[in-house]
């Protein structure tokens, strides 16, 4: 090696590109100043990835407006930043817009009747998918699954009307704990603290509103305290979880799968929602810290 090979070669290990470790929220990428120093600087919505996109990787936002990608939907509102227009731009839900029915009084109380048999349906797969590629689920978590998927008085999977949904809630009411918290530990990861932001929720909730049109009302009157946060207390009452029934360690960090990824990789959520009524019906399963709108 040649001493101008050594310069290179030392130079490479002494002064690494500062925008490596140098993390930036959604619509920023890092960029160094005059001084060499990063920062983070709002994206060209035209640097995003604009190819070979199916109709899957379209949002639409808070404005019914479709953008290609998340990141373009998340660049635009970085260079519309200070603005009113700005602040109200959010990632309403993936796929293209369309029109969202209302939610009715009725389909709003039917909605976690389904959304806790469908998180347990979940934890399910999961495990019977963990004993052929392991690594989806902690010790742990599989420890705490098991007794859910022995247990001979659980519901199985299929199509139940909501007031069997209703009455098995009543008489299995244990069965239900552990599936409501783990959904809330998957989504408390920035930072984990116990409250979700809109951002830390968006996973879930921009998944389900295209298939569910209750989603958005129903998280929205789960902050019943209205400071734009979700707190663990009120994500368990608003699964109707009682007070003082709540698992204090649901050890659900572990898991790192988004919930896109998670609908995408196991088909049987898809499944089980009518998707050609634009939400699930009474009869399918669907599938204070920090300042952020929820």
């Amino acid at each position: 090696m040649n001493p101008v090979q050594i310069w290179a070669s030392v130079s490479f290990v002494l002064d690494p590109d500062p925008c490596e470790n140098f993390p930036c929220k959604s619509g920023r990428k890092c960029k160094l100043n005059e001084e060499m120093e990063p920062s983070c600087l709002c994206q060209e919505p035209a640097q995003c990835p604009s190819e070979n996109l199916t109709e899957l990787e379209h949002v639409c936002g808070t404005d019914n407006q479709t953008y290609q990608t998340s990141c373009h939907l998340f660049a635009t509102k970085c260079h519309l930043e200070g603005t009113k227009k700005g602040h109200r731009l959010h990632l309403d839900y993936s796929g293209p817009c369309k029109f969202i029915p209302p939610c009715l009084n009725t389909e709003l109380q039917q909605f976690p009747l389904r959304m806790r048999d469908w998180l347990k349906n979940i934890l399910l797969q999961l495990y019977e998918h963990d004993s052929v590629t392991p690594g989806l689920l902690t010790a742990k978590q599989r420890a705490r699954v098991q007794k859910l998927h022995d247990s001979e008085r659980r519901l199985h999977v299929g199509s139940h009307a909501v007031e069997l949904l209703a009455l098995d809630f009543e008489k299995n009411y244990n069965l239900y704990i552990y599936p409501v918290h783990w959904q809330f530990a998957q989504l408390d990861q920035h930072p984990t603290d116990r409250v979700l932001t809109h951002s830390e929720l968006a996973p879930l909730r921009a998944s389900l509103v295209p298939m569910e049109h209750c989603t958005s009302v129903f998280f929205r009157r789960c902050d019943t305290d209205r400071d734009r946060l979700l707190s663990l207390r009120e994500w368990c009452q608003c699964f109707g979880l009682k007070h003082g029934k709540t698992d204090r360690s649901p050890d659900c960090r572990g898991l790192a799968l988004c919930f896109p990824r998670l609908l995408a990789r196991f088909n049987f959520a898809i499944t089980l929602i009518d998707e050609s009524h634009g939400c699930a019906n009474t009869h399918n399963h669907i599938g204070k810290r920090k300042r952020n709108a929820v």
